[in-house]
């Protein structure tokens, strides 16, 4: 016999998971006590369960394995929502665990809203950002639903799961010989082979006849774990390769097919790439308006498009013709095109790649202007810098909304062997701190850089603890741009400068950083200008200790190149096409870097 929470921290060591995030209560003593008693798992203590979730989100996703995180019930389970939609979003693998009342006192159908002490009933709250979730209400189920939960977490399109225990079961003693399992038959999906060999066969043949082609690689390909297949079979077709904000690290900035990440705040010379091409190949990226620029109809207008996705439902969303619509698995279908290779037709599209490239050269999005700046800090020198000064091997975890997540992602430049991410499609504030102790844990403590924004990181200021108890080596750069820009730009552009809530001046103010850090005793520095810069991010980035660096960057800092929406005389916002950013270029010169036919204006 074996107690059923013994039972459960056992099968999550077993999954080669070493942490779990946690905030203790009493609806999961049981649970806790197991974790204490496990000498595989080691705990972390954050200190409030939204980091829990965070962290575990962002250590599932540096793993590809399970993120796991376990919290008590009622305002327990309620904290990690917003951590838990993070990874539904970004399809993260994570385990969720809380703990609940007994089951003689939940509410069932009784019709009252609570009977237990601290009762919610979280598993329908969570339902709609999660793959399962279940309250374990049957001890001899627990192996059942453990299993389902691991299973459609990390297969299919990976996600969240959520496993709800009572006090009872958790204390229940079970007869391991008598849990019934899980058979993944019960969900899985066979592959039609011979479809995905006639997509592939059509695919090769668009290949043949293409003289512009690209691919643009999303975060589906790591989530397959096909990563190395991925770079053989670039090689192979020798074509220019777009990455998205989630497949930065893939390839190198100096990788010689590399020509940039396109989007709606993207490189101009790789949406140049991406609007010119006449076949345009995309694997596991969902194709989110951030992508695509709110406008699917322009959207690599010129080109045949060749989309692979495994939701079905990413591709039936495209209000757009499809040439090639491909519902699989990313590693299915590059595993399948390697094995169809001998059919691709050698060509020579040098001149095509070159012309990439020489975009790629010709619009920089880092320009020497910005350094001539006197007043406070660019955005963008920064990211300049810190590309130059880190090394291969450093971990970086940008926060997940405004400037720190746009422009590090727009302007980073890859060194070879780097990780970098983020939560990109949530976009929350107050993900960097936790983020970054998940990762740097994950990472088995390697040297984590975190640019957040100044309001964004005081939402879970709380986390500076959690990294300073641990020791781990996390570099916070905290841009202090006076407030929320990205609220405040908004409200500039559209609402002519009425400012509210968005900085000092309309009733927002954020504490003073060095007295913050003073208080969390933890090293600080402060770059006020280009001419320290250097000097102190280096200064950082050699200490062995969590390290806060305040940046002092202009409220007017703007993010650029980006697309912008035009308002017509009805009121409504149409954006420009992907091709056509801001600052927009001479019309002259515009058209000369056209090769598909501009959209008459």
């Amino acid at each position: 016999m074996i107690k059923l929470s013994d039972y459960v921290i056992q099968f999550i060591a077993n999954l080669g998971v070493e942490h779990i995030f946690l905030l203790p209560g009493g609806g999961s003593m049981h649970l806790l006590d197991s974790v204490g008693r496990c000498q595989q798992l080691k705990y972390i203590c954050n200190l409030h369960e939204q980091a829990c979730a965070i962290a575990a989100e962002a250590y599932g996703q540096y793993t590809n394995n399970l993120g796991v995180a376990l919290v008590t019930t009622g305002p327990g389970g309620t904290n990690t929502l917003t951590g838990v939609a993070g990874a539904w979003l970004d399809s993260t693998p994570c385990l969720f665990i809380s703990g609940q009342v007994k089951t003689a006192d939940l509410v069932g159908t009784r019709g009252v809203r609570q009977m237990g002490f601290q009762e919610i009933n979280i598993v329908e709250m969570v339902k709609p950002i999660t793959k399962y979730a279940v309250v374990v209400t049957d001890s001899k189920t627990i192996r059942y639903h453990l299993e389902k939960a691991v299973y459609l977490a990390k297969n299919g399109r990976p996600g969240p799961v959520w496993i709800d225990i009572p006090l009872d079961i958790q204390a229940a003693q079970i007869e391991e010989t008598e849990l019934v399992g899980f058979e993944k038959q019960e969900v899985e999906k066979p592959i039609d082979r011979s479809l995905l060999q006639q997509q592939i066969s059509e695919t090769i043949s668009l290949l043949n006849q293409a003289k512009r082609p690209s691919i643009l690689v999303g975060n589906g390909v790591r989530l397959a774990g096909v990563i190395e297949d991925f770079l053989q079979l670039i090689e192979i077709l020798q074509i220019p390769v777009l990455t998205t904000w989630k497949t930065i690290d893939f390839l190198p900035e100096s990788h010689w097919l590399f020509v940039g990440r396109p989007g709606a705040i993207g490189q101009r010379g790789a949406n140049f790439t991406q609007q010119n091409s006449d076949l345009l190949i995309t694997i596991g990226a969902r194709l989110d308006f951030g992508q695509t620029a709110y406008n699917h109809q322009n959207f690599a207008r010129g080109a045949k498009k060749i989309i692979v996705d495994i939701d079905s439902n990413e591709i039936s969303k495209m209000m757009m013709c499809i040439d090639v619509p491909v519902c699989a698995d990313a590693g299915d279908f590059i595993r399948e095109f390697l094995q169809h290779k001998g059919k691709i037709i050698s060509q020579d599209r040098s001149s095509w790649l070159n012309r990439c490239k020489d975009w790629q050269a010709k619009y920089p999005v880092i320009l020497p202007e910005y350094w001539e700046e006197s007043d406070r800090v660019n955005n963008y020198v920064l990211i300049d810098v810190l590309s130059e000064e880190m090394s291969e091997d450093d971990l970086l975890i940008p926060g997940s909304s405004g400037a720190c997540s746009e422009i590090t992602m727009q302007a980073f430049r890859v060194k070879p062997g780097m990780r970098i991410f983020n939560t990109e499609g949530l976009g929350s504030m107050g993900f960097g701190i936790a983020s970054a102790i998940g990762g740097c844990l994950a990472s088995a403590g390697k040297q984590t850089i975190c640019i957040d924004g100044d309001g964004g990181f005081i939402m879970n200021v709380q986390e500076l603890e959690t990294a300073r108890r641990l020791k781990l080596p996390i570099k916070f750069f905290i841009l202090n741009n006076d407030g929320y820009v990205s609220i405040q730009n908004t409200q500039k552009n559209y609402f002519q400068g009425r400012y509210i809530a968005s900085n000092p001046n309309s009733g927002l103010t954020l504490p003073d950083f060095s007295k913050l850090s003073a208080a969390f005793d933890i090293p600080y520095t402060k770059i006020a200008n280009h001419g320290e810069i250097r000097q102190k991010i280096i200064e950082v980035l050699n200490s062995s200790s969590t390290f806060i660096c305040e940046v002092l960057i202009s409220p007017n800092q703007f993010t650029a190149p980006r697309i912008t929406s035009i308002s017509n005389p009805d009121g409504t916002m149409v954006s420009k096409p992907l091709e056509d950013m801001w600052p927009f270029l001479e019309r002259e010169e515009f058209l000369a870097n056209m090769i598909v036919p501009p959209i008459k204006e």
